[in-house]
């Protein structure tokens, strides 16, 4: 146990945290021996921030969220508002949009005929992949095979029979990867793939590894050959960036065979380690031709964060295989000044017609979609959102529930999954339509996280993501008006005032 504290303590974690925490000290100690003349004129200034912010276009509870932080701390509100919450992207991560090689709308050419093919059958369905193809240049395809994997252990069973075909590449890129069972029975398939001459390369972000990993696994796993980039290290540096996180989960095998969805690669997403319960997860694997997104969608960021170029083509297997339905992966990034993810879902729930049913770990919705989702279920669609039982962050799922009332009392209804956490990032509609993807329904997936996801249209994994619906519904309890109204006063609000800051979590 000593051991243990001792090695928590030391490690590198700590060292950030100790330094943000005496530069934080620092400005608040030079803030305060200022002249009063400067406390004025921040004073003033954050009175013309908060009128800017009135009218700003951008998302409203954030803006209400930072106008409270001015308003409650005149003049040190301003200043923590100038340094953090006003900064453009940084130049390095820019340049992931300002790259010309590997510009999805050059290299993903979208085949015409599809969107007129989907528009017979559908106006509302053209529109979202028209859209997606518009502001983010991913195509949609046919010609492509999805299944639907409802737990981490199924989708461990088929990464590892996939992962042994490899015969030129496999990229794989993850936000948390954790020593054990599910992780090293991958790397012994990668080890061995490199020995036969497969390019292996990993990306993970460190944010996500830095309790999971030790210091120089890097070069533990560039002594195996295998290719390496953490993405975005954490520094003890008060910079906007390190707010930046690759939250993506992609892996791409050969060009032919690829993974998405909310699943990372640690022992409690294949219930081989239990945190909060049974870990409810989910992911799709693509085999065809749409698994070229997945494959750009990763040698973008490895090119550009790597300071190298390479012809990306020859990776392109041009591989086509018969599949039912149409799917359109896609990747969102806070570069762009495109909330591509979050509006992905609002037109998904404008669209929904007779049913909507969401999984999200963390139910955090801007003011914008929490007045669509209340406007699709009076205007009679059958609305539910699944959350967990079990959290994992305790003012996270006070920021859901407090939700709770003005959802139940306008007709959505919601559960929480009783037997843990639920970790899947998924929504359905209508028995045709649905997304499996990385982002939460929360801020920080739509406006500071890299993202990506697939929206499906009649392909057989629709079938599997309705049957998982229904059984993770009936493992759930329905939260009713009177649990909200049993809960204390003094809980509620806790709840509302942590909601005011979610925004900025």
């Amino acid at each position: 146990m000593l051991k243990r504290i001792f090695k928590f303590l030391s490690s590198r974690l700590v060292l950030v945290v100790l330094l943000l925490v005496l530069q934080l000290y620092i400005v608040i100690e030079l803030f305060g021996g200022l002249p009063p003349i400067v406390d004025i004129i921040l004073t003033v200034i954050g009175l013309f921030i908060v009128i800017e912010l009135v009218n700003s276009s951008k998302n409203q509870s954030i803006s209400v969220a930072w106008i409270v932080i001015i308003l409650l701390i005149p003049g040190f509100g301003a200043l923590i508002y100038l340094m953090f919450a006003n900064k453009q992207i940084p130049k390095g991560l820019r340049r992931l949009k300002e790259q010309k090689n590997l510009d999805p709308a050059l290299v993903l050419p979208q085949d015409t005929r599809l969107l007129e093919e989907i528009k017979l059958k559908s106006k509302s369905m053209e529109k979202q992949f028209e859209y997606i193809l518009r502001a983010g240049s991913f195509p949609v395809y046919e010609n492509t095979d999805v299944d639907y994997y409802p737990v981490g252990e199924d989708k461990l069973a088929s990464m590892l029979i996939e992962l042994e075909k490899a015969e030129k590449y496999i990229f794989l890129e993850y936000f948390i990867i954790r020593e054990g069972i599910m992780w090293n029975s991958m790397l012994d398939i990668l080890i061995k793939k490199v020995r036969q001459g497969v390019d292996v390369r990993v990306m993970y972000d460190d944010a996500g590894t830095i309790t999971n990993l030790p210091d120089n696994y890097q070069e533990t796993l560039e002594s195996y050959g295998i290719k390496v980039h953490v993405f975005n290290k954490l520094r003890p540096v008060m910079l906007v960036q390190m707010n930046n996180r690759d939250h993506r989960k992609i892996l791409s095998i050969d060009g032919k065979v690829g993974y998405l969805g909310g699943i990372n690669l640690g022992d409690e997403y294949v219930n081989r380690l239990e945190r909060f319960g049974h870990w409810k997860d989910s992911a799709i694997k693509l085999e065809g031709a749409a698994v070229w997104s997945l494959t750009v969608m990763f040698l973008q960021f490895w090119n550009v964060l790597n300071n190298i170029e390479e012809d990306i083509e020859v990776y392109n297997p041009n591989y086509e295989f018969t599949g039912q339905g149409y799917v359109q992966p896609y990747s969102d990034s806070p570069t762009d000044g495109e909330a591509l993810g979050e509006n992905i879902h609002l037109n998904f729930i404008i669209n929904s017609k007779k049913y909507l049913y969401i999984m999200t770990p963390y139910l955090i919705p801007s003011n914008e979609m929490k007045r669509m989702l209340i406007l699709t279920s009076k205007s009679g669609v059958d609305v539910r959102i699944i959350v967990p039982h079990k959290p994992d962050k305790w003012y996270v799922h006070a920021v859901t529930q407090s939700n709770y009332a003005d959802f139940i009392a306008n007709g959505v209804r919601i559960y929480e999954y009783k037997p843990g956490f639920i970790h899947s990032k998924n929504l359905l509609s209508d028995d045709t339509t649905g997304i499996v993807g990385s982002a939460n329904l929360d801020f920080r997936s739509y406006y500071l996280n890299f993202e990506s996801g697939a929206i499906m249209y009649k392909t057989k994994a629709i079938d599997g993501l309705i049957k998982d619906f229904e059984e993770t519904i009936a493992a759930s309890i329905e939260i009713t008006e009177a649990d909200v109204l049993n809960t204390s006063r003094i809980k509620r609000a806790i709840r509302q005032v942590i909601g005011v800051f979610s925004p900025l979590l």
